[in-house]
């Protein structure tokens, strides 16, 4: 597969289907530029939100200024791999198709680990370019040109614009210190901020997440990559016996009684809990360990924190 352009995310969040045919009309909010994520999550109904799983619609999610890979265009669509969401449905990255208008040219510019970023740390946070101003999710990172007292200037795919210093955090990748031993906590902690938020399948944003996107997001929190599906989450990082579980820990669930295909994942909060985006139906929750529908689904654990899980993604 050969790649025509390296681009960029242009909205909030964009959303990345199976086919330029997967949309249905009533998902045309999530099409424009300015993407409406949260005016279209509004007007989705359970159904609705099934109905993006059960029709295998939506792929996944990328956040504003995601690079991407274009692989192919037809009429106003373009095919894209995410490089930064690692997967074994493709090798340059999470595939799928998205709407040209959400794309926009690279920046060309400074390397990655010489330019500080700007990573997001607020449930949402306001991003002004000019007279604009965009709600951006969680962990969005942006480079960084300026910082002041009380605001953060960024490099955006729109242009210059402006961040709230109280909402982002600055990265500087060229001084990154290793992941501490017992960050595991840490994971758990991040991911209890956002209980009650609606699940979404295909969800990588805090906007709404899937199962395996929650958990891939609250390990990006702490600077751990891990892949961006469930199935391929169980085969990397450390095994881990249940009498040695640590709050961080990944618990995978499989069909046929735990035998089967792995088809959830959540997160070890401690005390025999979990929590995890269970489906369309519900939100982000904490549940007791080996209790309720997947009480005899519970297949393995893993750990990505911590010495000896290192996954390089």
């Amino acid at each position: 597969m050969s790649v025509l352009a390296r681009m960029q995310i242009s909205v909030a969040v964009g959303c990345v289907w199976t086919s330029p045919e997967s949309p249905r009309a009533l998902d045309e909010a999530a099409l424009r530029n300015p993407a409406d994520i949260g005016g279209w999550l509004g007007g989705l109904t359970v159904p609705d939100k099934l109905n993006l799983s059960d029709d295998n619609r939506l792929q996944t999610q990328a956040l504003f200024g995601t690079e991407v890979l274009v692989t192919e265009e037809w009429g106003d669509w373009a095919h894209i791999c995410i490089p930064e969401q690692t997967t074994s449905k493709n090798g340059l990255g999470y595939p799928g198709w998205i709407p040209r208008r959400q794309l926009a040219e690279l920046q060309v510019g400074t390397a990655r680990a010489e330019r500080a970023e700007a990573e997001i740390t607020a449930k949402r946070a306001t991003l002004t370019v000019g007279r604009t101003k965009l709600t951006l999710g969680y962990l969005t990172r942006l480079r960084v040109s300026e910082v002041t007292a009380d605001s953060i200037r960024v490099d955006t795919p729109l242009g210059a614009g402006v961040l709230d210093r109280n909402e982002a955090r600055i990265k500087s990748f060229a001084n990154d210190d290793p992941v501490p031993v017992h960050e595991g906590r840490s994971i758990a902690e991040q991911a209890a901020r956002f209980d009650g938020l609606p699940y979404l399948w295909g969800g990588l944003s805090s906007f709404g997440f899937d199962c395996s996107g929650f958990a891939y997001m609250m390990h990006r929190s702490r600077g751990i990559p891990i892949p961006r599906d469930a199935s391929d989450q169980a085969l990397e990082g450390e095994t881990i016996a249940r009498e040695r579980l640590e709050p961080g820990d990944l618990l995978f669930f499989a069909a046929e009684e735990g035998e089967g295909r792995v088809h959830h994942v959540g997160i070890y909060a401690g005390d025999n809990r979990m929590i995890h985006s269970p489906d369309s139906g519900s939100v982000v929750t904490t549940v007791r360990l080996y209790e309720g529908k997947l009480a005899n689904e519970f297949c393995l654990a893993k750990r990505y924190w911590g010495r000896g899980a290192a996954y390089a993604g």
